[in-house]
């Protein structure tokens, strides 16, 4: 079934999900100084691609909780009301630097997104619960032919977080960085030279049906590879792509104890998982039940969601984070204590999260955000700071 309108809008709880996930492994460093209301972001143009580019600040309010779009000098603007089926939005594109040129326009302090596109606007609508995000897993989203990506930020009193995405879906390449206060660079999202088609090339190369995530357009072009959270829900990738490995892990810890330690600031928080009638329940130190999991399927372990809920708390969630890692990384069998943060681990068993296996072959860090919860032992492609300068966002080339 395809993505519901519910999955799709930017709500205040959904923008700010990406502040409060990055901070549940560890608080954020505090400010060196204060954070101005805007902060200048630098967009170059390296793609090599001659069409033009538009670009968009959309996002939440973390003050007001409003929604909206800044324009190229930072002021926000509130949507207007949406309406049901959903209107048009506003105009938020901002003119993007040509090939080979630089473009400086400022982002305010909000929680939301950068997206870019190529040769033609974006279309995005309002409803009454606010914008309809691009959903290119249905077939019948007006962007589904457009080459277009986006970075996620937030900008508040205690810094700059952007990351390079590819949790809903691999495309356009694009590498982020920030300007500390002493003037030096922190970047990320990088690929490696023939990263980008390698990723293409290596899903439909690998077995049991990977190559569906590819998107092309009539005229042959490669768009994207989807998520294969989006995969299985569209049925591009088979339904049962995990269930050997889910399997397995059910049965080990039938006789085995799982021990996870979510936050690593906190060596001797522990919890103990053991599967019995079908469910793993997990026990404190002191032996008391705190949550329990039935066995989960290929989409609950690609979303981290529905049987690997991840509430905002400080047991389930945590819990279920670690999880969600473990399954999608193939690490469980191999590991009974997690999480496991070695890369060197990760995806080994032919049973496993190609998709993000692959991605992170081919960048020049080995971090990208694959899934939701590829923080979990920081492998994720974030850059942060206190007091940034600057931030920056490259468009490369697209080979």
């Amino acid at each position: 079934m395809l993505t519901s309108l519910k999955h799709r809008l930017l709500t205040a709880a959904s923008a700010a999900a990406l502040l409060g996930a990055l901070l549940t492994f560890g608080s954020a460093p505090a400010a060196d100084a204060a954070v101005p209301a805007t902060i200048p972001l630098k967009i170059t143009n390296s793609s090599g691609r001659g069409d033009p580019v538009y670009v968009y600040t959309l996002g939440t309010s973390l003050t007001t909780g409003q929604q909206g779009w800044a324009d190229a000098s930072g002021v926000f603007h509130a949507w207007p009301a949406g309406g049901n089926p959903p209107i048009p939005a506003p105009d938020a594109s901002i003119p993007g630097p040509a090939a080979g040129q630089s473009k400086t326009v400022r982002i305010p302090k909000l929680s939301g997104r950068i997206y870019f596109s190529y040769g033609q606007k974006l279309d995005f609508r309002l409803t009454t619960g606010g914008l309809v995000q691009p959903a290119v897993q249905n077939p019948s989203d007006p962007n589904r032919n457009i080459l277009f990506n986006w970075s996620e930020y937030t900008l508040n009193d205690s810094g700059l977080w952007l990351n390079s995405t590819q949790v809903d879906m691999f495309s356009a390449p694009y590498a982020v960085g920030v300007q500390r206060a002493d003037g030096s660079v922190s970047t990320t999202g990088r690929l490696k030279p023939g990263g980008y088609t390698g990723v293409f090339n290596a899903l439909r190369a690998q077995p049991g049906g990977w190559g569906g995530l590819v998107q092309t357009r009539s005229d042959g072009t490669v768009l994207r590879a989807l998520s294969p959270l989006y995969g299985v829900e569209t049925g591009a990738l088979p339904a049962s792509v995990m269930n050997d490995y889910i399997d397995r892990v059910w049965q080990k810890y039938a006789t085995t104890t799982l021990t996870v330690t979510p936050f690593g600031d906190q060596p001797d928080t522990k919890y103990f998982g053991r599967v019995s009638g079908g469910v793993m329940t997990f026990t404190n130190g002191s032996g008391a039940v705190v949550t329990s999991f039935q066995k989960p399927d290929a989409s609950s372990v690609f979303g981290c969601h529905r049987l690997l809920d991840a509430p905002n708390d400080q047991v389930r969630g945590p819990i279920s984070r670690t999880l969600c890692a473990g399954f999608n990384r193939s690490t469980l069998l191999t590991n009974p204590n997690q999480p496991d943060t070695s890369s060197a681990n990760f995806y080994q068993d032919a049973v496993t999260n190609h998709y993000a296996r692959i991605v992170h072959d081919r960048t020049a860090d080995g971090k990208a955000y694959a899934f939701a919860f590829d923080d979990v032992g920081h492998h994720e492609s974030l850059v942060h700071d206190g007091n940034p300068q600057q931030a920056y966002l490259t468009l490369d080339p697209l080979t």
